[in-house]
């Protein structure tokens, strides 16, 4: 969604003066509405004595973000041996972090349980059989409806993703998984993506709910917690509404009192939001530095989709804000359609492009404004790359002191040429 009128108030007048400190391009994040955003959180499912949020950390992977989300309570959502190394290296215990990896080895779930541990969440079935011995007395599992719902977003349809395990092998995999001595279970779901609609979600707890009383009663069982994933969306459009978080809140309430008046317990609620912790409370801040015209009109930025790829990869929407020289937003709207482009030898390298479905009027730019584009607080850095050895740019914190903070310095050639230092190994056939 479009900056807040905070975040706005609190950036702008200030905005020239850290780009003549840090220089551009960089991601800057508001620690102040990070943190509002998860107590509300907090405030809304505190029915649930066991709620917690385990932030998604792909979203987001930068230690001083995790920080802030450990200050909070909050745990990790990990999928890779790196985002576990980089959850203990603030201070996450074994029941902070919930692995949950959709393609793994037995190394990984052997390196993962050896050094610092965590709640291992598992994918397929086969998985089982690669978890090493002992085996964890904690256990859970990532659930696919299948074609008993429809998706959306990013995954799109649950039977055509490779997320999960189906709706068919589940009971078999918590037996097999009992029987080498797990004790306490959890379940697990997430088949959509930025999801604006909080009905889904309710219908998504419904399904874990029934799906938790017909393992227990087959297999004599008891579920510590039915975990919600995450995919709760954000506007990304001025015309969308934010997420109905109240409305989720207050139903999924109702449907948790009425399992506890059936079975005589209520299992925890765990949910994994990325996007809705951070999207909105980070922005790309960077510089025009060309005004070019081919067949139409283009703006060339000193970004490129290395810093954030999704308006070209997803055809993405991203609000734009422009300021002057003077730190003033400019309001007017050019009669002149522009395109905002990278540098990439990739024609897709836009952020705005008028010959797309994210076209949209824009105020008049010049070389040396400050293009803002807001929403890029999940999945803009972290999806970086380095193709055209275009490198990732620099990440900041607007402190709630007032402090600008760098917390992630930019790439540069030796990161670039850094993997090519390396000791001789051959094998001679």
């Amino acid at each position: 969604m479009p900056m807040s009128r905070e975040f706005q108030n609190r950036l702008y007048p200030h905005l020239p003066e850290i780009a003549a400190e840090f220089g551009t391009p960089f991601h800057i994040y508001y620690e102040t509405e990070i943190r509002a955003t998860g107590e509300s959180l907090k405030s809304e499912f505190g029915w649930n004595p066991g709620f917690r949020e385990f932030f998604a950390v792909k979203a987001l992977p930068n230690p001083s973000i995790l920080k802030i989300m450990l200050e909070m309570g909050f745990g990790f959502d990990c999928s890779s041996l790196p985002e576990v190394y980089m959850a203990h290296q603030v201070g996450a215990g074994p029941d902070d972090i919930m692995f949950t990896s959709n393609n793994t080895s037995r190394h990984e779930y052997e390196s993962v349980l050896a050094n610092g541990g965590c709640i291992l969440n598992l994918d397929d079935i086969s998985f089982v059989s690669k978890v090493p011995e002992p085996f964890p007395e904690l256990i859970c599992f990532r659930y696919n409806p299948g074609e008993k719902r429809s998706g959306g977003g990013f995954i799109g349809k649950p039977k055509e993703a490779k997320y999960g395990v189906r709706h068919d092998q589940i009971v078999e995999a918590y037996r097999l998984a009992k029987n080498l001595g797990a004790k306490r279970f959890g379940l697990h779901t997430m088949i959509v993506s930025n999801e604006l609609d909080f009905r889904y979600f309710v219908k998504t707890v419904q399904m874990l709910l029934a799906l938790v009383e017909k393992i227990s009663k087959e297999l004599g069982v008891q579920f510590e917690f039915i975990n919600i994933g995450g995919g709760i969306g954000i506007p990304y459009r001025p015309e969308q509404e934010q997420f109905n978080l109240t409305g989720l809140s207050r139903q999924i309430e109702q449907l948790f009192r009425q399992f506890h008046e059936s079975h005589g317990y209520t299992p925890r609620l765990f949910m994994e939001s990325g996007r809705y912790m951070t999207g909105p409370h980070g922005v790309l801040v960077t510089t025009a530095i060309n005004r070019m015209s081919k067949y139409f009109e283009l703006v060339g930025v000193d970004a490129c989709m290395s810093a954030l790829m999704r308006p070209a990869v997803y055809g993405a929407y991203h609000q734009v804000t422009v300021l002057d020289g003077n730190g003033q937003p400019k309001d007017a709207l050019s009669n002149t359609p522009l395109s905002i482009v990278g540098s990439l030898c990739e024609n897709w390298d836009q952020f705005v492009n008028q010959h797309s479905a994210n076209a949209r009027l824009l105020p008049d730019i010049q070389e040396g404004d400050l293009v803002i584009i807001h929403d890029t607080g999940a999945h803009g850095h972290a999806m970086g790359f380095q193709y055209n050895g275009r490198l990732r740019p620099k990440e900041l914190l607007l402190c709630q002191d007032g402090r600008v903070v760098l917390i992630r310095r930019e790439e540069n050639i030796a990161d670039y040429l850094g993997t090519l230092v390396f000791e001789p190994k051959v094998l001679r056939l």
